[in-house]
């Protein structure tokens, strides 16, 4: 019997436990509105001028497009290397605009920059800011996929 008692007592625990929440019981419903802290900051992100990722190409912007929808603003935004098979593809819900940030909900993809082979994707909250008074929103997540840090650079 002592032998099995640990197994037993680890069975009535894994019983009393209480499920894990689901990604999505935290996350805001797809359904809600895109909150608005500065029209400001907010007609800029409508207007960007693109998307960049440091392993693609500084100088030749991909395209960023928010669209608005019952209050709902979606970004979806890529960009290709020039001759070759890096990419980056951006989609999902814009949470929030404040004065120097936003709130990304969705996927980001980077693949085949800077190696070919690469492949990071990650579906996750992302914040972006403007720091040391840019002309763009970047990432503030850095070094999210295999220790690599990318700048994924949002321009106004």
């Amino acid at each position: 019997m002592k032998r099995f008692l640990p197994i037993l007592c680890g069975l009535a625990l894994l019983g009393a436990t209480a499920p894990a929440p689901s990604a999505s019981s935290s996350a805001a419903p797809s359904s809600a509105p895109t909150r608005i802290v500065d029209k400001a900051a907010a007609a800029r992100l409508r207007a960007n001028k693109g998307v960049t990722l440091q392993w693609l190409d500084w100088n030749t912007r991909g395209s960023a497009r928010v669209t608005v929808a019952h209050g709902v603003w979606t970004l979806r935004a890529a960009q290709a290397q020039a001759g070759g098979p890096g990419r980056l593809f951006l989609e999902g819900r814009v949470i929030e605009v404040g004065r120097d940030y936003f709130l990304f909900d969705g996927t980001v993809r980077i693949t085949d920059t800077p190696d070919v082979g690469r492949q990071c994707e990650k579906h996750d909250t992302w914040r972006f800011a403007v720091t040391q008074n840019r002309r763009y929103w970047r990432i503030r997540t850095f070094e999210w996929c295999d220790q690599l840090t990318d700048y994924v650079d949002i321009y106004f």
